[in-house]
């Protein structure tokens, strides 16, 4: 009879504290999304509010003003990050894969090359000249995925996992005759699903939040990533305010117009991570180490 009180008590902890934690996620969501749905003048007489007292949608309607840009940007966005993130981790993982054999000849060398790379960088105008005057991906589709296609964090990421697998199983597909690209595609790659996931949603954000690239590399509008898009957006708004503000007081009763600036740095935030809001749940499965072990053991 103890025992059984005992489990209702922990479940009723445990349920609370799962609820509590649940509510300390949803309320930050839910007033990024008050704020955007509520009007500047409002929010200036009131202040935040979890709940809008009236649905607004200025700050969307403005941002969305220039339909035909919006959705360039976010095809574009869409494309590099989604291509890049694919083939940065093809790229990658080929390269881990082979440093983590111990008889590949030239293991240490790039193991240390690598490691190097990610202490030392070459610098902004070294990279631009390059990027532009060499390889030619100024003001190109390919100034985004090309780049930064390989990371050596991500490589020794990769490795170590590598590493871990039993060689067994390598050796055991090497007697049946399997190749060594057989074996990384037939057998490395499905046990290696959690690490892919994982390094693979670390890229796709990084990507699909880049801005600088943009900002260094792109003049051509219909290039701009969504991220730089929605800044020059705000930075445009906020300049438009500032000269509103700076209207003499004997002609401000004919500009009193006032651009939703605080709701639109809430709307933004939703505009540019809705999509990623919705592609986290379909990593979310794969960041426990439980599918490989369950793997080896079958």
């Amino acid at each position: 009879m103890r025992r059984r009180k005992f489990d209702i008590w922990a479940f009723l902890i445990n349920l609370g504290f799962v609820f509590s934690s649940i509510v300390i996620f949803i309320i930050p969501l839910m007033l990024v999304f008050s704020v955007a749905l509520t009007s500047e003048e409002e929010i200036y007489a009131n202040g935040y509010q979890l709940i809008p007292s009236r649905i607004d949608f200025t700050a969307f309607a403005y941002v969305f003003s220039n339909m035909r840009q919006i959705v360039d940007s976010y095809g574009v966005t869409a494309f590099q990050s989604f291509l890049g993130t694919f083939l940065s981790v093809t790229v990658m993982s080929m390269c881990a894969y082979s440093l983590s054999k111990p008889y590949f000849a030239f293991k240490t060398p790039l193991t240390l090359y690598i490691f190097i790379t990610m202490i030392f960088g070459g610098g902004l105008i070294p990279s631009y000249i390059i990027n532009t005057q060499y390889l030619h991906l100024g003001n190109t589709i390919w100034i985004y995925i090309v780049p930064g296609l390989v990371s050596g964090f991500y490589i020794i990421v990769l490795r170590t996992f590598f590493q871990g697998l039993p060689a067994s199983l390598s050796e055991s597909a090497k007697l049946d005759g399997a190749s060594e690209p057989s074996i990384f595609l037939n057998i490395v790659l499905p046990l290696s699903k959690p690490v892919l996931a994982t390094v693979s949603l670390l890229i796709l954000l990084d990507r699909w939040n880049n801005w600088y690239t943009a900002l260094i590399y792109i003049r051509d509008t219909r290039l701009y990533t969504l991220q730089f898009l929605l800044q020059k957006i705000l930075m445009e708004s906020q300049a438009m305010q500032a000269m509103i503000d700076n209207i003499p007081p004997w002609a401000s009763r004919q500009y009193s117009f006032r651009m939703p600036l605080e709701s639109l740095r809430y709307a933004m935030c939703i505009i540019a991570a809705g999509p990623m809001l919705v592609i986290f749940p379909f990593f979310q499965k794969y960041f426990a180490r439980g599918l490989t072990i369950g793997a080896v053991k079958g």
